[in-house]
């Protein structure tokens, strides 16, 4: 073979080792970044360093993140989970750290900690909101999931909120949003859902992204209306909203739906995905092969997945001509994990439904905890434009 030959050739095997190494190693972090979706975290990294800890002048001094220094109020989360505390308002920063007020350690020992995690939760259960309540069971398909239930201020039982919290958190993220339910006559249920450690498994353990987790959110509309919910709002945070959405598409008893209300909502997981791409700075075809892993019955070798998702499904800014209720959505532009810009197209497309309330800084599903009165006032107000529930209109029938 002559040299030049011989040198051509061996160009040619080099770049397709070199082609076929690139798409191992896209197939590989596709498979990671698919596999850190839909896994439930057992928990959840505590990537905030604390300085210092002075409970007689009730300041912790914390590492300067966009977390710690969001101005208002949290929760705080530390020793691996077993220990929470709430801190308060900002009294110092440097370059380096930021001094908040500890408003309260409700269990562990915060001197001696020295990570943690700032989340939007605020409230643990609903005794921390000094309502009535109890504890209910909701017959889901998978079995019983716990929920509380909590009545409205007034006698009336007929109007019903269904809280539905994210991916990787619990119930008590919704609580927020009680009291504003609560005075408006509501009777709030907040519910558990499918591999969130409190409501049962499913067998594969993984999170199908609203896709299937909206057959426990039916089986809560289902247990409002068997005790007397003639209209029912759906309040869903973060990759609860695409859990609602498809509830209210899909469930029998859609048609008991007044409103709908999402907070930091995921809207479209298309969007979602590929922000989270960009934030890790990944090529961008690393997020078509993670949509080909969720859609494809041979993907599951790879997700764990026990059937494929419909991701198109889960779009809402395309399917935006089915939904017929009112919806108020609440997103900050500067969310940093769900990005506002599917919301804004949604309520760009349907206007005549969606009222939407931009915020800036609030990060995600914080924007309570960072400015309470506009939230709660926009919620109050847009509450207050739904008929009452005689004479909610009739929405279109479900297959």
């Amino acid at each position: 073979m002559p040299t030049r030959t011989k040198i051509a050739l061996g160009g040619v095997i080099g770049a397709l080792s070199l082609v076929g190494a690139a798409a191992v190693a896209t197939a590989t972090v596709s498979v990671i970044i698919a596999r850190k979706v839909l896994v439930p975290p057992s928990r959840r990294e505590e990537d905030v360093a604390i300085r210092s800890v002075d409970l007689d002048e009730g300041l912790i001094v914390l590492d300067s993140t966009a977390d710690s220094r969001l101005p208002g109020e949290y929760s705080f989360w530390f020793s691996r989970e077993s220990g929470h505390a709430r801190i308060g308002e900002i009294v110092a920063t440097t370059a380096t750290t930021v001094t908040r007020r500890i408003l309260g350690v409700d269990s562990g020992d915060l001197a001696t900690a020295r990570r943690g995690r700032l989340t939007g939760w605020f409230y643990l259960t609903p005794a921390d909101l000094e309502v009535p309540f109890e504890d209910v069971a909701i017959a889901t398909p998978l079995g019983d999931a716990p929920a509380w239930l909590i009545p409205p201020a007034d006698a009336a039982r007929d109007r019903w909120a269904i809280h539905v919290h994210g991916r990787a958190v619990r119930r008590p993220e919704t609580l927020r949003a009680v009291p504003i339910f609560r005075e408006a006559g509501f009777t709030s249920l907040v519910v558990s859902y499918r591999n969130d450690h409190e409501a049962p498994r499913s067998d594969d353990f993984r999170y199908a992204l609203g896709d299937r987790e909206w057959l426990d959110v039916d089986a809560a509309m289902r247990y409002a209306v068997d005790n007397g919910a003639t209209q029912i709002v759906l309040v869903g945070w973060s990759m609860g909203g695409a859990t609602v959405l498809q509830a209210l598409t899909r469930s029998s008893v859609g048609d008991r739906v007044a409103g709908v209300v999402l907070e930091s909502p995921v809207v479209d997981w298309i969007a979602a995905l590929d922000f989270q791409v960009r934030l890790r700075r990944l090529p961008v075809f690393v997020r078509s092969f993670v949509i080909v892993l969720f859609k494809s019955r041979w993907g599951r070798f790879f997700t764990g997945l026990a059937e494929p998702l419909d991701i198109d499904r889960l779009d809402f800014v395309t399917r935006a001509n089915e939904l017929d209720r009112p919806m108020l959505i609440l997103h900050s532009d500067d969310d940093g994990f769900v990005p506002s810009t599917a919301s804004r197209a949604l309520a760009i497309a349907r206007p005549d439904i969606v009222s939407y309330e931009a915020f800036e800084v609030a990060r995600h599903t914080k924007l309570w905890n960072y400015d309470r009165a506009r939230w709660e006032g926009a919620i109050r107000s847009w509450l207050a434009t739904l008929p009452t529930a005689g004479t909610q209109r009739v929405g279109r029938q479900r297959a």
